[in-house]
């Protein structure tokens, strides 16, 4: 069944309470991401106002709940990164431009209606990409988990900052940084069910830093600068000239990863909810919700897999929940946002560093070499790929590898379909009368048969076959079984129908679609095939055949010498 975002509160209830309870997972989550990402706490708590507010209301999955994700703030903080290194004034405004920007390529996908299409990759490649994602959050928290700023250059100056990350660490930040993951690891399942571990360990973290370690000179949220509370102020686009382009490539990654990291969600919500979503209607939701975000100095969002399935489990059926949890954490924004100055920057990080541990494909990861060897070297090489090159390298890379393999594979097997029959040929295909017309032929028939979707990897198989053709009076091209023609196998068709026309062999057309028919006509075959040789039966074709090579046989009879 398939349903839309209709805002209805027959379920409100269930739907205040799933808001209330997805507002305090997503609090502490918002904060890290917002730290994370290098655009500050504010901004996190304004993505998830902004998507979750008009995700919900736009959206096509009800019970999704949208917010900051991991994915999206790793890529957003590789593009803080660049733009604010590019340009110190206006980096920051040019990121929040590209949140606009991705969202409107978002809505441009679900416009077009390309929903269907956006996660139609490999898992291999999609298993990859995440846990390549979960990795790089991983390794940005090392700075901030030990009780340090994050060394500049992202991964790899992370990675080369690492012997003197270790060499001083900050033994209090790492002691509530450790706290913080084991909290959130080993919180008894009853508790989670009440309350969110990561709030708790944010509490607890935060607590323990005010009294237990107030003489440590910790890093925290305050240190950042003020938080403004209230309404946000308007980001302007702006644009810089030479960065227009790296911008727009920004922008359409985003959208993607994204779109991406949303449907998935929402296939998740589908399974749990016993439902299906509209996912071009998704899109349009999720690409308003990141405009406005942008519009308002946010984070970009997408659906989030931990809020979805709490908003769920505690009883949310509409939309209703999901812009409750908005309202929710904007009443915190608007006056409590000034109390999260003291939480110490190893808290948030600890948060961070569990939900990079979750995105992990750990069961993939584990058996990916059982399953397939191919496989799981494409995993491998598109999580190396996203960690250390590029996120668009990794995915395209690992989508055409994926992509050309399984391509090799199906027309290995589907060039089985494609052969030769003669009188001498045994074939399960063909009918005993069938049999009988080949042998009355003498070998002066020939029957290409094709079947099933004619793809270009087909082609080879198709001009081998054309390649083997003998001497032969009639050539029947059977193509009853043929669903699909593309343009490769259809030109290589064309060249074998026009050589055998060439060297005066009759041909027949048979069984083909009306959509074949339409691709040959505008090859323009039919020059070669007339009107009454394109047949639907094979038996009808093959008595025809049978009819010509006696005929021919009978002339060439008659004009031997006496």
């Amino acid at each position: 069944m398939q349903i839309t975002n209709k805002i209805n509160f027959l379920n409100f209830r269930g739907d205040l309470f799933g808001g209330v309870t997805a507002a305090i997972v997503s609090l502490p989550l918002s904060l890290a991401f917002g730290v994370a990402s290098g655009a500050g706490p504010i901004a996190g708590l304004y993505g998830a106002v902004c998507v979750g507010f008009f995700a919900a209301l736009f959206g096509g999955t009800p019970t999704l709940i949208s917010e900051p994700t991991g994915p999206m703030t790793v890529v957003m903080t590789a593009i803080v990164a660049s733009l604010t290194a590019a340009n110190p004034d206006y980096g920051l405004a040019m990121a929040f431009t590209v949140v606009m920007l991705a969202g409107a390529f978002q809505i441009i996908f679900g416009v077009f209606k390309l929903g269907k299409y956006i996660t139609l990759m490999p898992y291999s490649v999609i298993s990859g990409f995440m846990s390549g994602i979960g990795v790089i959050l991983i390794i940005l928290q090392i700075g901030p988990f030990l009780g340090q700023s994050a060394p500049k250059g992202g991964v790899i100056g992370t990675v080369r900052a690492l012997p003197e990350l270790l060499s001083n660490i900050h033994p209090a930040a790492a002691i509530l940084g450790i706290l913080t993951v084991a909290i959130i690891f080993f919180t008894p399942q009853k508790v989670k069910r009440i309350v969110p571990p990561q709030l708790i360990a944010l509490v607890v973290g935060t607590i323990l830093s005010l009294t237990l370690f107030q003489t440590a000179d910790l890093r925290r949220i305050g240190d950042l600068g003020d938080i403004p509370m209230g309404l946000p102020d308007f980001v302007l686009p702006t644009f810089s000239p030479g960065q227009i382009t790296t911008m727009l490539i920004n922008g359409v990654m985003l959208g993607m990863l994204g779109s991406i990291d949303t449907l998935l969600t929402a296939v998740i919500a589908d399974s749990l909810t016993r439902t299906e979503h509209n996912s071009d209607k998704e899109l349009i939701g999720q690409g308003i919700g990141n405009i406005v975000s942008g519009l308002c100095g946010g984070l970009p969002g997408a659906g989030a897999t931990m809020g979805t399935v709490v908003n769920i489990q505690t009883g949310a059926k509409t939309a209703v929940s999901g812009i409750t949890r908005a309202l929710v954490l904007l009443v915190v924004v608007l006056g409590a946002a000034r109390y999260t100055q003291p939480i110490p920057m190893a808290v948030l990080a600890g948060i961070a560093l569990k939900v990079g541990i979750d995105i992990l494909d750990w069961s993939f990861l584990k058996r990916s070499h059982k399953v397939s060897v191919k496989g799981s070297l494409i995993m491998y090489g598109v999580l190396l790929l996203t960690v250390f090159v590029d996120l668009i390298v990794a995915v395209g890379v690992g989508v055409f590898i994926a992509n050309i393999l399984t391509i090799e594979r199906l027309s290995s097997l589907q060039s089985q379909e494609v052969k030769l029959i003669s009188d001498t040929d045994d074939d399960a295909r063909l009918t005993e009368a069938e049999n009988a017309l080949l042998d009355a032929g003498q070998g002066r028939i020939l029957l290409f048969y094709l079947s099933g979707p004619m793809i270009f990897g087909l082609s080879k198989a198709i001009a081998r076959e054309h390649n083997a053709m003998k001497e032969a009076d009639v050539l029947v091209m059977d193509l009853s079984d043929v669903p699909l023609l593309g343009v490769t196998a259809s030109l290589a068709i064309e060249n074998a129908i026009r050589d055998a026309s060439d060297k005066g062999v009759v041909v027949y057309l048979v069984g083909a679609s009306a959509k074949v028919l339409k691709r040959l006509e505008k090859l323009g075959l039919f020059t070669c095939i007339t009107p009454d040789h394109i047949l639907t039966d094979r038996t009808d074709a093959l008595e025809l055949a049978v009819i010509y090579v006696h005929e021919k046989q009978a002339i060439a009879a008659d004009s031997l010498p006496v």
